[in-house]
């Protein structure tokens, strides 16, 4: 704990930063639900004792999924790992909405931090964060209003192509330059020769990401949205059936 303490106080503008994109993620799932709410004419607690545990139980979950990390050598440099811990989250956020997606998703990188700390100046956690929030916010947006089947694949699809858009973009314009400055390489040429000594089209920054970040991000967004769409319909009764016991008590 004091070693995560002292990591804050050494980055506390960042840590800053990090904490007003968590609040612009939490405020824009909360337009989305009231949104959808409100084309549907129902009204839904943010809220609820189950939703609650819920979240919960899923944050443990996506913690776990999140700890087994693995890097892609063969496609991007070793500091880039890849996880599922998207997948209980874009469950909990067709299930009960994108304010519980990007609570499991906050709880998640709270818990591990709270549990292994950050190697990476919190730039790997801002970055995990961020851009699983770019893949749920689309995906749920849809579903909220669409909730079919049809609906759950094409937000499955959006969030796919949102998350690796945003996600090439934020590490050229934000993640990658932030890297470098925190700890202290030389230069932004670094990264770009251990992306160049993976696939020798990597000359820049621009082909940095286009080919070894773009890819990463699909490929991880294909596969949690692929295996949503295979467990969430066997898990939605269950979940259904504690809401409306839930509706029915209010």
């Amino acid at each position: 704990m004091s070693e995560l303490w002292q990591n804050v106080t050494e980055n506390l503008i960042f840590v800053l930063e990090f904490l007003g994109v968590i609040a612009l993620m939490f405020a824009a799932a909360v337009l989305i639900q009231k949104a959808a709410d409100k084309k549907r004419g129902v009204e839904r607690k943010l809220f609820s004792t189950r939703m609650i545990t819920v979240v919960g139980m899923f944050s443990a979950i996506a913690l776990i999924l999140h700890i087994f990390d693995f890097p892609l050598p063969f496609l991007a440099p070793e500091f880039y790992k890849v996880d599922f811990s998207e997948l209980p989250v874009m469950v909990g956020s067709f299930a009960f909405g994108p304010v519980a997606g990007v609570m499991i998703e906050f709880c998640k990188i709270l818990l591990k931090l709270l549990t292994k700390g950050t190697s990476t100046a919190f730039v790997g956690d801002l970055a995990n964060f961020t851009v699983g929030c770019t893949l749920l916010l689309p995906a749920s947006a849809v579903y909220e209003f669409t909730k079919t089947k049809k609906g759950a694949l094409v937000g499955c699809i959006a969030g796919t192509l949102t998350m690796t858009c945003f996600g090439t973009l934020f590490n050229a314009v934000y993640l990658l330059p932030k890297f470098v400055e925190l700890y202290g390489l030389p230069s932004i040429d670094t990264i770009i020769k251990m992306g160049s000594a993976i696939n020798p089209a990597v000359s820049n920054l621009v082909t940095f990401v286009c080919l070894t970040v773009a890819p990463l991000n699909l490929l991880k967004g294909s596969v949690i949205s692929l295996i949503t769409m295979v467990i969430y319909k066997p898990l939605s009764p269950i979940l259904k059936e504690g809401r409306a016991a839930e509706r029915r008590q209010i």
